[in-house]
């Protein structure tokens, strides 16, 4: 089960010293959601669907997931059939003081400019119990503008007033 939270930035860490992935994703369908994801020299099919539960309001989506490896070639076959665009974006993998880890997402293309980070917890009350750090900004968890299925519609940012990018 996924459990996560999404918050904007009120700026951007130095991410030099931190693990960076090259990542693209599109989707071949949004309910349920089936993606297919290249991750530097990794392929994979990710389908998820909801939980018979509702999330709380503290969490972004409750999901159940599941991951498929893919085979480049099958990833190229699948990549011609995706809906809408192709998201790109390097995510940097950031150890966090707490001993949780966030994924800091930094779009590139017709996304350039949007950045926001995600963290993942064992249970809803470690999510309610987490305290974000300093450079975290505004909690967009429940906001689906920051979901990477609305982003992959996008043509552009101007779904996102300024001052949340």
């Amino acid at each position: 089960m996924e459990i996560e939270k999404k918050f904007q930035l009120k700026a951007l860490p130095d991410l030099s010293g931190y693990q960076k992935k090259e990542i693209e994703q599109g989707y071949l369908c949004t309910d349920p959601v089936v993606r297919i994801r290249k991750s530097d020299d990794q392929y994979i099919l990710t389908y998820k669907s909801k939980v018979g539960i509702e999330p709380s309001g503290i969490v972004a989506q409750v999901n159940q997931e599941m991951e498929v490896p893919l085979h480049e070639k099958a990833y190229q076959h699948l990549r011609e059939k995706v809906d809408n665009h192709l998201i790109r974006k390097s995510r940097y993998v950031i150890p966090l003081a707490d001993g949780h880890t966030g994924e800091l997402d930094v779009f590139h293309g017709v996304l350039e400019g949007l950045a926001f980070i995600e963290v993942e917890f064992e249970s809803e009350e470690a999510a309610s119990a987490f305290c974000p750090p300093e450079w975290f900004g505004d909690n967009v968890s429940m906001d689906k503008r920051y979901t990477n299925s609305f982003l992959s519609k996008c043509e552009d940012l101007t779904v996102f007033p300024k001052e949340t990018k």
